[in-house]
């Protein structure tokens, strides 16, 4: 017999995004139009560990379906990576009747949430992760708005750019995963994407294709850098030292993971949210909610968490097409 659910706890983990909050309002509401119980976890499973929970009515996310962030915080616990953090963890949840958790969050949530569910709390995950890495998953709340906020901030560094006639290396946030770059190398029609999956740091070939364009007539120069690949400044210094041409590097940093969520990462976030009480509700735990050829689907954690993702090789291509 599936576990009944009288109280769902509800919690944001690691970086955050935006529509985090969209995520939080739409548990929030439907699980109170199912009749059950709500728990809000602030910071994380640092704050679950410090027992900071608070009960949550509809009234409590009134108007936060815009702001960007995470109305229950968050951090990053390293006691929750050990065993005995799960389980005083899962005995926090039975303490304060809290029969399962929704998980909002990248891979490292998702793996105490497999321990949580392993330790007999159900759980359900979300993915919120501006980066766009979870394998299982087409969309993760939070990438729409973020690249959004990268490609308007470029479209800026580029008009300045064309105007004194430099090499712009703008860098985006994607410690792991490149898709943030290579998303914005097409929309804002960069000269060189730097991707962590493909880059061979052959920076003579990146200084040569800038020297070859500038002959073809081309008055600037945009470069796409990966957090991953880092080191921007330094870059612009070589790449200005080796072609003559004025080279500024630009970091967008943290400004990417804030700001209004889009109309996507609203909707998206809301479906998702309302599906991962329904998924608790109908005595499920361990799975994590998805967004898969179109449709909203739910897959097990363990499952998802083996799963592997690459760039998409076709986008990748196109990408140097597009840029001659």
């Amino acid at each position: 017999m599936a576990k009944e659910i009288n109280t769902i706890g509800v919690l944001t983990s690691g970086g955050d995004a935006p529509g985090m909050n969209a995520a939080i309002r739409a548990v929030v509401r439907e699980a109170i139009s199912k009749g059950k119980k709500v728990k809000g976890i602030k910071r994380g499973y640092a704050g679950l560990l410090q027992e900071e929970i608070v009960d949550m009515e509809a009234k409590d996310v009134a108007d936060i379906i815009q702001r960007g962030g995470t109305i229950l915080q968050t951090a990053r616990c390293m006691e929750f990576v050990t065993p005995e953090g799960q389980a005083q963890g899962a005995e926090i949840c039975r303490k304060h009747g809290i029969d399962g958790i929704i998980v909002i969050g990248g891979d490292g949530s998702f793996k105490g949430a497999q321990k949580l569910a392993a330790l007999g709390i159900n759980t359900i995950g979300i993915p919120g992760t501006i980066d766009l890495d979870i394998s299982c998953t087409d969309y993760t709340v939070g990438f729409d708005t973020a690249v959004n906020t990268a490609m308007e901030a470029i479209d800026k560094v580029r008009d300045t750019s064309t105007s004194h006639e430099r090499c712009s290396i703008i860098e985006v946030m994607g410690r792991g995963a490149g898709y943030i770059a290579l998303w914005c190398g097409i929309a804002n029609g960069a000269e060189d994407i730097l991707l962590p999956e493909k880059y061979d740091y052959d920076e003579q070939a990146l200084i040569n294709n800038i020297i070859e364009k500038r002959k073809k007539g081309k008055q600037h120069h945009i470069i796409i850098n990966a957090e991953g690949i880092g080191h921007s400044a330094s870059m612009a210094k070589r790449i200005e030292a080796a072609t003559g041409i004025e080279t500024r590097a630009t970091i967008l940093g943290h400004m990417q993971r804030g700001g209004s969520p889009t109309c996507k990462d609203r909707v998206y976030a809301s479906t998702m949210g309302c599906m991962a009480v329904d998924l608790l509700c109908e005595g499920k735990s361990n799975r994590l909610v998805a967004y898969k050829h179109g449709e909203y689907v739910d897959y097990d954690i363990d499952e998802a968490l083996a799963m592997t993702k690459s760039i998409d090789e076709y986008q990748y291509e196109i990408s140097k097409n597009l840029s001659r």
